[in-house]
């Protein structure tokens, strides 16, 4: 992100209304969506994060900047800033590298939900990555497109056979077995979910 983003956020007025000119700053995971903390930031500490890339606060204990992970090296890598509609809130999207919380978690709500869809998508490109021995998503992988693409087609005709003579859980059973397929198979043509979600939103319902 551009630094001049800086302005479009509004943030002196914002900024002027709050005690000690420190905006919140809600962290959000850019790949599970999963809220992982909240800071605050200065403008300072926002004109950092943006010529860094790295997101960073301003602390109110230590009275001075402090950017994620500088201790932990759990930083988090910025994808975006965006204001809210009263410009007085921020939303950072960023790619944690580690545990968030310092309890070892990865964020600091025990309870913060994630998006399973893209957790599973994250899970698949660290295995096409990785290529670990044993795991059947690597063998998958290994095999390539043709027999992902069988996969794809025998899982989607079981679940049309599901959807017809079967109850919802054998339904839902063969309907995630088909997501998982097409998820390896869009992988493999160096695609994912962030891609497929692009496509749906152009169609606009």
């Amino acid at each position: 992100m551009k630094p001049e983003v800086v302005e479009s956020l509004a943030w002196s007025r914002a900024a002027d209304r709050r005690e000690g000119g420190l905006l919140p700053a809600v962290v959000q995971d850019a790949g599970n969506q999963r809220v992982l903390m909240l800071g605050y930031m200065s403008r300072q500490a926002l004109e950092f994060t943006l010529s860094s890339g790295w997101v960073t606060f301003y602390s109110r204990s230590r009275a001075r900047l402090w950017t994620k992970g500088e201790s932990s090296g759990h930083r988090l890598a910025l994808v975006s800033i965006e204001a809210d509609c009263d410009g007085d809130t921020l939303l950072v999207q960023a790619r944690p590298l580690g545990p968030t919380c310092h309890l070892d978690r990865a964020s600091c709500f025990a309870g913060a939900p994630a998006s399973v869809l893209a957790t599973l998508d994250a899970l698949i490109a660290q295995r096409d990555r990785e290529r670990p021995d044993g795991s059947y998503t690597t063998q998958l992988l290994q095999l390539g497109v043709t027999r992902a693409a069988q996969k794809v087609g025998e899982e989607g005709v079981e679940t049309a056979l599901a959807a017809v003579v079967q109850d919802d859980a054998a339904l839902l059973g063969e309907a995630a077995d088909l997501t998982y397929h097409l998820l390896v198979l869009l992988r493999l043509r160096g695609l994912g979910l962030a891609e497929l979600d692009e496509t749906l939103r152009g169609r606009g319902g």
